[in-house]
């Protein structure tokens, strides 16, 4: 008989194509056994879970922690907290806004040391793609980066050492190395040009409010970087990773692209599916993001995309900063970035499963499965043997309303409290070990390990079969 460290009883769990009630068997951090009734040895914890659903940990492949040099913005171990109090149980920290960036050997040692022993779930990072470093990129990825990120829009900051815009020539040099290297480049793309011809205008004509500044990166400016950088991508054969796209315009030029067989992915952000322009005004800098957020007509259209499997992952893009730089009279001097990845499934569940009747396969296909595949984070995304036992429970019976106490982020500000979510995250596991419970709350020490990322794995385009 196999002998199992713990066995969650009795779970409807979500697995990657349908869902059905079983136990769960985890031995040393795996899974090691899907079946009814599973049979336990005298050692073995039994954690009753009937009524309850499992659905995979989430992998975040987009957040900020801004470490080493920016701690008081957010830190690896505030922030791990709050994505372990929200279901998620691996991330990929971003390489901008630490000081320095992560676009180097020396600054790549120490991200690591700054989150060593400091986050409650695992973790894996980002190296960057800036004007000048294709020759570091090589020893980043023999490092473990999953992937590369490069702006083609001024990513904002200040100082001799911040992370710098890649123009076309950067671009095409990087996507050459990057393709040999068999990683992805993550792309912000929206048009410098664009954007910086309109913001300029608006703020010469003294027009400096919250719509004034989401009128100044139109839809447009995306459209327009993501058809260039497609082009890119196909005349070197790099890998492509579109970060939180915004627009149902970009995703069908996505699609198109992976049709034709380009090895291209897109992400979008709960942001865009549950805010709008409108939010901005009402909320304000709270809700400053770019791109911005969009008409609830442009929203109803990035919730048809993703129930047709035109998206393949959803992220956070959890971007924090101190409450000062969320502060001016003109908008468009405000510190753009939203704070959410503790709601993040939450969201999902409530907005995507509850009312839009999303199905739980799909969203933990979008939420876990298909962001861990992408940066090859093997041992992650899904319940199946073999995986990680990287689980969330979920009580539908029970509903939340968020508090601002109830965020573990460094600065407590987020557009998402008040919002009441029905349904809660009743306990959260990363390889087996339980990091959050709703009665104790997150785990008295940090135990996240470091997570090299393997070669990047191609998604295909997928609908959304399966049972809800």
């Amino acid at each position: 008989m196999t002998k199992y460290d713990s066995i969650i009883r009795g779970a409807r769990v979500v697995l990657r194509d349908h869902v059905d009630e079983l136990d769960i068997g985890i031995t040393n951090g795996k899974i090691t056994a899907l079946s009814a009734h599973l049979k336990a040895d005298d050692g073995t914890e039994i954690i009753e879970a009937a009524g309850l659903t499992a659905m995979p940990g989430v992998v975040d492949i987009h957040v900020h922690f801004n470490e080493p040099g920016l701690a008081s913005w957010e830190g690896f171990r505030s922030g791990s907290a709050s994505l372990a109090a929200g279901g998620i149980t691996t991330y990929v920290d971003m390489p901008l806004n630490g000081v320095p960036p992560t676009t180097s050997p020396e600054a790549w040692d120490k991200k690591m040391k700054a989150a060593k022993g400091q986050s409650y779930v695992d973790y894996a990072f980002w190296g960057g793609l800036v004007p000048g470093n294709r020759q570091q990129l090589a020893h980043l990825a023999q490092s473990g980066a999953a992937g590369f990120k490069a702006f083609m829009s001024e990513p904002g900051g200040e100082g001799e050492d911040i992370f710098a815009r890649a123009d076309d020539h950067t671009l095409l040099d990087g996507m050459h190395e990057i393709a040999r290297l068999n990683r992805v480049l993550a792309l912000h793309a929206e048009d410098e040009g664009m954007v910086a011809e309109l913001g300029a205008r608006s703020i010469a004509e003294g027009k400096t409010g919250p719509m004034d500044y989401v009128q100044s990166r139109p839809a447009k400016a995306e459209v327009l970087a993501v058809n260039r950088a497609l082009q890119y991508g196909e005349q070197t054969g790099c890998p492509l990773h579109f970060v939180h796209i915004s627009t149902r315009e970009a995703l069908e030029l996505i699609a198109e692209a992976k049709r034709r067989g380009q090895d291209v992915t897109s992400e979008t952000c709960p942001h865009y599916l549950t805010l709008t322009d409108q939010d901005v005004v009402q909320l304000g800098a709270v809700a400053k993001c770019a791109p911005p957020l969009r008409s609830r007509a442009e929203q109803e259209k990035l919730w048809d995309a993703l129930a047709s499997g035109l998206i393949d992952v959803i992220a956070s893009d959890h971007s924090p900063c101190p409450p000062s730089m969320k502060q001016s009279s003109n908008f468009f001097e405000i510190w753009g970035g939203i704070s959410g990845a503790q709601s993040t499934l939450l969201i999902m569940l409530d907005e995507g499963y509850l009312r839009r009747h999303i199905n739980l396969p799909l969203l933990g296909r979008v939420l876990a499965l298909q962001p861990a595949r992408r940066l090859g984070l093997e041992s992650k995304g899904e319940i199946a043997i073999g995986k990680d036992a990287d689980l969330v429970l979920i009580d539908w019976n029970k509903s939340t309303t968020l508090k601002t106490e109830d965020l573990l982020y460094t600065h407590k500000q987020s557009p998402y409290v008040g919002r009441t979510f029905a349904c809660t995250i009743e306990e959260v596991y990363c390889r087996g070990l339980r990091v959050y419970g709703a009665e104790e709350g997150v785990s008295h020490e940090p135990a996240g390990q470091f997570i090299a990322a393997g070669s990047h794995g191609m998604i295909g385009m997928r609908g959304t079969e399966g049972a809800s």
